[in-house]
Order: structure tokens, then C-alpha cells, then sequence
């Protein structure tokens, strides 16, 4: 009895000692997120993120207790729309910026963000997510530059004129006339490496992916993608895709959304739906939009969305998949947040990066290694591509 009590007592302590480690460590390291979709949010809702939301994933207050100190906001709009709108999305992050200048600064190279960090700003990157948004013409992919653009995904879901998307080189692949790259979409990477704003591969199709590191003369980074080995869908990227940007020099930020980590959400998730239909039909002529209805059943049944949630373990599962296939300087964070409806347990907004720290120290990583995926790796690609 009493050595399975020192046993106990050793376990005890070892676990408040790696504790204490993991708190260390996260505190010290620079905590970079490569996706967010909160801009959207912002604009349809009018929401102050500035101050702490009862509602989403993102806001300073939140951000800071959670050590976050880099965001990457991701400019998105759906085909519809393009270049007014990515300017509208810019322009509502600048106002932002504007009413709280000590806790946030637009920052578009590594030594700005090193600064901003330094006094305790909020370094706050702008991400285009989808080529269609540049409308074809050079002169937008500039003007977008000119404002702060860090990176732009060279496609969302839907396809450009120019460069094919994941979704339709999976789903539409029959109807395609040309998958991969055009020469327009060539001389766009080409302009993307001259003003220095990182090529993201997250979103496009395998076609698209290899032309684009062949024509790229500056490392590449995919922004927001998961692991197929785990889950197949054509959002993740393969060992071989992987092994590719390693070699390139650029890094991948793990996607947390539950169904691109877990390849049985799809099932559960219309499973739910399905059980809920005619609450959704209701909901959807109520509000005339299916995304506020799907909002609203996903806040009612929660204990029901809690049982669809991917483990953490499941993340960690797919960071240490991409370490051991690209090595450690190759692998960062992108986790989505404000852009799905479903994050890994404990992850529910941006207070829970340090449970990523400690799951990693439990895994046996060292602290060196710890600060590369939490942002060290995203600074050494973005100095790659600034120059600065």
C-alpha cells in the first residue's frame, strides 16, 4: 500500500512538474495562427472583436489568454463576390487596428512582427483565401500586396480561370477542361515570389499543387490543411504532397476543423442533420439561409455536436504525422477557427493553443521543436518570401 502511494505521489508530481514545463514553454514561444475567418463574421454581424464575444472563436481578450500572439486574417469571400469585397475585409481589419493600436499592429514582415510581439501587440497578418479575388488582373494581385497581403490560396473551393481547386478536380473532374495551372496562372506565381506574398497550396487540386511548386522560385506553405493518411478527404494533403513542400522549404499549418482531422465526422455530422431535418427546413425558410439555420441546430442539440468533436489526441496525431514525414522545421498551426462548425475537445476557441503545448511535451517533444511548430517555423518561411 505504501509504495502504491509513492507511486502515486511520483506520478502526481511528475505531472505538475510537465505541467509547469508546458506553461513555460508556451509563454516564452512566439504563437503563430496562419487561418482565422473572423473578418466575415465581423462585417455580417458588426461584432467588436476587440472586446471578449460570448459567441466564435477570435477576439483580442480571448487571444491573449490563450498566448496567441500572431493571427494571419483570412480575407474570404464565396465566387460571387471578388475584389470590393476583399477590400471592404482589409479595410474593417485597419479599423480594428485603429481603435486599439496597443493591443494590435499590421505587420507584413518577420521584424515587424518580432516588434509587435516585443510590445505586447497582437501581430496581425492579412491572408487572401482564393485567387478569384485578384478578378484575373495583376494589377489587383498588386494593389493587394500594397495593403498587406502576407499570402494568398491560389484558389478556394471554386476554381479560377487560371488555377484548379481541390473540390473540382475531386467532384467535377470529368467536366474540367484543364486541371493545374494555365500560363496566366504561371505568371501569377511568378508576380506572387516578386512582391514577396508566400504562394498557399491549402484548397487547390493535386494538379494545381505541383505546377505551382515547379513555377515557384520561393518556399510555399498550405495555410489551413490536415493529414490524408487519417482522413481522405481531397482538403488533406498526401505523404507525397507533404514530402513535396519539405522540399521546397515551406511549411504546412495543421487544420483543426474536426472534419478534415476525423474521417468519421462526415458520417456523424449527416447522421445529426438528418435526425434534425425538418427542424432545419423550418429554421432555413425562417431565416432564408441555411447557414444561420445550421447555426441555430448546432446551438441547440450541443450535447449532441459535443459527441461529433475530434479528440485532441487526434490533432496531435496529425502534427506528429507531418514532423515524421517532413521533419520538424516544415509544420506549424492553421486552425480554421470562425470558419467551420465543429474543433477538436478542448480546442473550443483561441484560449486552448497552451493544450497543444502540453500534448506535445507529453509526446516527447522538446521545447526547441515546440517553438518551431507554434511560430518559428511560420517566421522562417515568412522571412523566405519578404526578404526581411
Amino acid at each position: 500500500m505504501k509504495r502504491e502511494i509513492l507511486a502515486g505521489l511520483f506520478i502526481l508530481g511528475s505531472l505538475c512538474t510537465m505541467a509547469q514545463d508546458a506553461k513555460k514553454i508556451h509563454q516564452k514561444a512566439i504563437v503563430i495562427d496562419t487561418h482565422g475567418d473572423i473578418l466575415s463574421d465581423q462585417i455580417s454581424s458588426g461584432i467588436d472583436i476587440g472586446k471578449r464575444q460570448s459567441a466564435g472563436n477570435f477576439d483580442l481578450v480571448r487571444a491573449r489568454e490563450g498566448g496567441l500572439d500572431a493571427q494571419v486574417f483570412s480575407i474570404w469571400c464565396d465566387e460571387r463576390h471578388g475584389f470590393k469585397r476583399a477590400i471592404r475585409e482589409i479595410d474593417s481589419l485597419n479599423s480594428l487596428i485603429r481603435r486599439y493600436p496597443s493591443k494590435i499592429a499590421l505587420v507584413t514582415n518577420a521584424s515587424q512582427l518580432r516588434s509587435a510581439v516585443k510590445k505586447g501587440q497582437m501581430a496581425a497578418m492579412i491572408g487572401v483565401e482564393g485567387g478569384h479575388m485578384i478578378e484575373g488582373r495583376m494589377d489587383y494581385l498588386d494593389s493587394l500586396a500594397n495593403r498587406g497581403m502576407i499570402y494568398m490560396t491560389l484558389t478556394w473551393n471554386n476554381s479560377t480561370h487560371w488555377a484548379t481547386s481541390a473540390a473540382d478536380e475531386t467532384s467535377r473532374k470529368e467536366q474540367l477542361k484543364q486541371k493545374g495551372l494555365t500560363g496566366q496562372g504561371k505568371e501569377i506565381i511568378r508576380r506572387m515570389n516578386e512582391l514577396g506574398v508566400m504562394v498557399d497550396l491549402s484548397h487547390v487540386g493535386e494538379a494545381t499543387f505541383y505546377d505551382a511548386i515547379a513555377a515557384s522560385d520561393k518556399p510555399v506553405i498550405a495555410s489551413h490543411s490536415s493529414a490524408y493518411k487519417f482522413n481522405t478527404h481531397s482538403r488533406n494533403l498526401k505523404d507525397d504532397q507533404l514530402r513535396a513542400i519539405a522540399k521546397n522549404g515551406g511549411v504546412v499549418f495543421v487544420n483543426f476543423y474536426t472534419g478534415f482531422l476525423d474521417s468519421t465526422y462526415s458520417r456523424k455530422q449527416a447522421d445529426f442533420l438528418k435526425r434534425h431535418a425538418a427542424e432545419m427546413e423550418t429554421l432555413t425558410k425562417q431565416y432564408d439561409s441555411k447557414y444561420k439555420a445550421q447555426a441555430e441546430i448546432y446551438n441547440k442539440y450541443k450535447s449532441e455536436v459535443e459527441d461529433m468533436r475530434a479528440p485532441l489526441s487526434l490533432l496531435i496525431d496529425h502534427i506528429d504525422h507531418m514532423v515524421k514525414v517532413m521533419g520538424e522545421d516544415h509544420v506549424g498551426l492553421g486552425a480554421d477557427y470562425d470558419g467551420a462548425e465543429s474543433y477538436p475537445k478542448q480546442l473550443d476557441d483561441v484560449t486552448g493553443y497552451p493544450v497543444i503545448t502540453a500534448a506535445l511535451l507529453e509526446r516527447g517533444y522538446s521545447a526547441k521543436t515546440i517553438n518551431k511548430i507554434l511560430g518559428e517555423n511560420f517566421i522562417r518561411v515568412l522571412k523566405a518570401n519578404k526578404g526581411r
